[in-house]
């Protein structure tokens, strides 16, 4: 008895898909076995929030962000790529597998959350303000509201959207940089500047002569994560055993002596 050819195709085509086309490896499909294909874990960050991530004049990004990726890509055994990005752009980044991993200061929001899973938080953050005017600095949430400044904030940053939501009767100008932003408040262009804890810290004691005050009152709850995608399993494990083991050792708490002279939180 002949099998027809009609049959016979048919066989024949669903070997090969069984086959894997042939014998040919099927393309990996974790973030793991990709990173580790092509040897490299590929970093999104902004680049603009000292000391968390900045890039300097020559092109190279450093920062307490930095040296966490780079010791998560040596863990995977691959090198570290870094890709600088608006913040606005970084949870799409990791959706459509641009990046690999984002550690941008990158604040674990509930809107940011239905685009990309987060681990951590590996440090607690919150909002404050950098000002020459100590009334400013003390003020609480609630009078922050009714007052009518002009705050300077980085574009695409949740502080935007704090202002913006809290702050009705507050002028607020978006900056393209946290430099820019530090410029105005310098210059009175800006009555303050509104960010997270570590960078308020950090404009303060990298800017001794221009009378910045800073209360670290923190506003707001920020728990600053790392974001990958949200539809594979094994990296979130991965990445929160990883995170784990950056905790127990001490390496974070050292790397917030480092960046910010406080231990990581």
């Amino acid at each position: 008895m002949t099998l027809s050819k009609g049959i016979f195709a048919a066989l024949v085509a669903l070997t090969l898909i069984m086959s894997g086309c042939g014998g040919a490896n099927p393309a990996p499909t974790s973030t793991i076995a990709k990173v580790q294909e092509k040897g490299e874990l590929i970093l999104g960050t902004s680049g603009n929030m000292t000391p968390m991530t900045r890039q300097l004049e020559n092109g190279d990004v450093v920062g307490l962000d930095i040296d966490l990726a780079t010791v998560m890509a040596a863990a995977l055994k691959v090198k570290l790529t870094i890709k600088v990005m608006p913040l606005d752009q970084l949870a799409t980044a990791v959706q459509d597998g641009t990046v690999d991993v984002v550690l941008s200061n990158y604040t674990m929001t509930p809107e940011r959350n239905t685009k990309v899973a987060f681990v951590g938080p590996y440090l607690t953050s919150g909002k404050c303000l950098v000002t020459k005017m100590p009334d400013l600095a003390n003020a609480k949430k609630d009078e922050l509201a009714e007052k009518q400044n002009k705050l300077v904030v980085i574009e695409g940053s949740t502080s935007e959207a704090f202002a913006k939501a809290l702050m009705k009767k507050a002028t607020i100008i978006p900056a393209k940089s946290q430099d820019t932003a530090v410029e105005m408040v310098r210059n009175g262009k800006a009555d303050a500047m509104l960010t997270d804890f570590p960078i308020c810290q950090s404009t303060v004691i990298n800017n001794p002569d221009d009378n910045f005050v800073s209360i670290f009152s923190r506003l707001t709850y920020e728990p600053i994560g790392i974001a990958v995608n949200g539809n594979d399993a094994h990296f979130i494990n991965w990445t929160q055993n990883f995170l784990d083991r950056m905790e127990k050792t001490g390496y974070l708490a050292a790397l917030g002596q480092k960046w910010m002279s406080i231990p990581a939180q």
